[in-house]
């Protein structure tokens, strides 16, 4: 018999009843069960047409992976789920608890509370090999099935009322496009209902896939790492920049721009001596200045001790802010660090247990996802 697919799996489950003569129209009523009842068998789903039934036992599973771990870090915002998928791989998504009243808005405080956002992967592993993540140290692996992207949601959802999604675990999102936007298209319509303005993309600037993105997915944030203003800096520290030519990124990003008349946000990890220098501003700052970007700062997360990298002084994080603000009026945030004790934080997921490291901060925090853009 054939591996079972995820319910999830959107176009397999809607061909199969497409084929059986059932309508598709059953299957938010499918999902909305299944993300409802915990365990439950597809048998028990009420209310489906009678040869839905078999159908369904045959081919699908109501979830394809399980939770094999759960880790809360001691800042008790951030939560690991280690997913174990069922070819045995596993995968990783990180829950982020905000609280939206902590960010400012025209001065004045945010209405809001706590909420949360998921930090999805999308493959085992990455092909992309940036030399300061950890997952680009595992290799790739394989692609995720639309339907295990969704089951991460699934899974967290029942965690924690998820209000943002942001595609920044592991794997490059784009790389596997057509599983991303069938997920993206799940997770938007009934029972999910994200809204696409909450829903973020980040690559490392897969050119030929951008320029599709906005017609696949109108409404998506795109955010794009590129971590350097120059190629020769980007090569070094990305190797996969060797494809994806700065100067032919910035066009496509230009015309996504134009299309989505939408921001873009640009990732920026500061690596200590490597990118983050004054002169380094400045260049950002003039390649940049004529779209409509937030530029978020990362603090570079060493991956355990064999990192070749340092980690920016705060004092040069700032300085490098403010050079983008003052000079170049591109609006600049520097993203707060979660979850490192449980390797949870930007460019830590690879699957490994957490160390025993206690890093402690209990505040709330505001996030990128939280700016008004």
């Amino acid at each position: 018999m054939a591996t079972p697919r995820s319910v999830f799996d959107a176009a397999e489950l809607r061909a199969h009843f497409n084929d059986a003569g059932i309508n598709p129209q059953f299957l938010p009523s499918i999902w909305k069960y299944v993300l409802q009842n915990p365990g439950c068998e597809l048998d028990d789903i009420p209310d489906l047409p009678s040869a839905a039934y078999p159908l369904l036992r045959s081919k699908f599973k109501a979830l394809t992976s399980t939770v094999h771990s759960v880790f809360h870090s001691t800042d008790g915002v951030t939560t690991k789920l280690l997913i174990r998928l069922q070819n045995g791989a596993l995968v990783e998504a990180v829950i982020m608890t905000y609280d939206t009243r902590l960010g400012k808005y025209g001065g004045k405080p945010r209405p809001g509370g706590p909420r949360s956002t998921l930090c999805i992967s999308s493959q085992v592993g990455c092909k992309m090999g940036c030399k300061f993540c950890a997952t680009g140290t595992m290799g790739f692996k394989s692609n995720l099935t639309s339907g295990e992207i969704v089951e991460q949601l699934v899974h967290a959802s029942r965690l924690s009322n998820i209000r943002n999604v942001v595609f920044m675990g592991m794997g490059e999102p784009l790389n596997n496009y057509t599983a991303l936007v069938e997920a993206v298209r799940v997770m938007t319509g009934s029972p999910f209902q994200l809204s696409t303005k909450k829903i973020t993309v980040s690559t490392v600037g897969i050119i030929h896939a951008i320029n599709k993105l906005h017609s696949d997915l109108p409404g998506l944030n795109l955010a794009v790492s590129l971590h350097a203003p120059v190629q020769d800096i980007r090569c070094q520290i990305m190797p996969s920049a060797r494809a994806f030519p700065l100067e032919k990124l910035m066009t496509a990003l230009q015309l996504y721009q134009k299309n989505s008349q939408q921001k873009i946000f640009i990732e920026y990890i500061m690596l200590d001596g490597v990118n983050d220098e004054e002169q380094h501003a400045h260049q950002l700052g003039k390649l940049l200045e004529t779209f409509q970007v937030v530029v978020n700062l990362i603090p570079f997360n060493p991956i355990g001790s064999f990192s070749q990298f340092r980690t920016s002084s705060e004092q040069k994080v700032s300085e490098f802010q403010k050079i983008l603000r003052g000079t170049y009026n591109i609006r600049t945030t520097v993203r707060k660090q979660m979850g490192q004790d449980i390797s949870g934080a930007c460019g830590q997921l690879v699957v490994n247990q957490p160390d025993k490291r206690s890093h402690v901060n209990t505040s709330l925090l505001p996030d990128i996802e939280d700016l008004h853009i």
